[in-house]
């Protein structure tokens, strides 16, 4: 046998043999003398402390959302899908103030506007509900707002590049909080060779499901030439508003034959 499983196995072991002590002495205790009820009462209070906070980290913990989760609903027949490492798991530095435009956070978001002054913070945080399934998110506040534009850009993985034609359809799904009434542009931008297609869509806020497709059909696309994808997520009226990209996903596939 292991050590490993030698260590689970004597652990067990030692486990059933107090579940066994306690069961005794919770059937005995009525009929106990009251000196000895008494010391077992110390004991089981001692216990209960550090079952108690074991027990409620434990369903803490249990009942947030899986850190790394790359698990999502994604259409059928999708050929590669992704959620960014921003919504995976912790990152080294988890948030930002008065946000410089081209700050990073992480190694795939990056922030930019053109703001003099910059009243902006960005804060990775730990999703808590019970429908999310990304184990965290984004949030964004935005105080006095004196530029014209705010993006947030998501460099796209290599794999997203690879073998991509211009049959594919690319979508992102994401779920949208925010303080009051704002609107979001997604802008999708392929690099090939000397030349970027982009394509816009407005994220329809309005909906339970917040989704866009991106179709290839309708770009000059050189399929040879793929270097590169981002995102940009672009707000318009931003200004003294709080944003949370609670999850951003993205899938590839085919479209159908006509």
């Amino acid at each position: 046998m292991a050590s490993g499983q030698k260590k689970k196995w004597v652990d067990k072991m030692v486990f059933r043999a107090a579940l066994r002590r306690w069961a005794q002495a919770a059937r005995a205790s009525h009929r106990m003398e009251l000196s000895e009820l008494r010391e077992h009462r110390t004991r089981a209070r001692r216990l209960r402390a550090h079952l108690d906070k074991l027990i409620h980290v434990a369903e803490e913990r249990l009942a947030l959302p899986m850190i790394g989760n790359q698990a999502f609903p994604r259409p059928v027949d999708t050929d590669w899908a992704w959620r960014p490492e921003l919504w995976c798991g912790p990152l080294p530095v988890p948030g930002m103030s008065s946000v410089a435009s081209q700050s990073m956070l992480g190694d795939e978001a990056t922030m930019f506007h053109d703001c003099a002054q910059s009243e902006l913070t960005l804060r990775q945080v730990r999703n808590t509900r019970e429908a999310d399934l990304a184990a965290y998110g984004l949030r964004m506040d935005v105080f006095r707002f004196d530029g014209s534009y705010l993006s947030l850009a998501i460099d796209l993985p290599e794999e997203a590049s690879r073998g991509l034609k211009r049959s594919h359809l690319i979508r992102i799904d994401t779920i949208v909080e925010m303080e009051k009434p704002l609107e979001i542009f997604a802008r999708l931008n392929i690099k090939h060779g000397p030349n970027t297609e982009q394509i816009v869509r407005e994220l329809p806020l309005h909906e339970a499901d917040i989704n866009v497709e991106f179709d290839l059909a309708y770009t000059k696309l050189n399929e040879k030439r793929v270097e590169k994808l981002w995102l940009d997520l672009i707000f318009e009226g931003p200004e003294m508003n709080q944003v949370v990209l609670r999850d951003l996903t993205f899938s590839r596939r085919k479209r159908a034959a006509l």
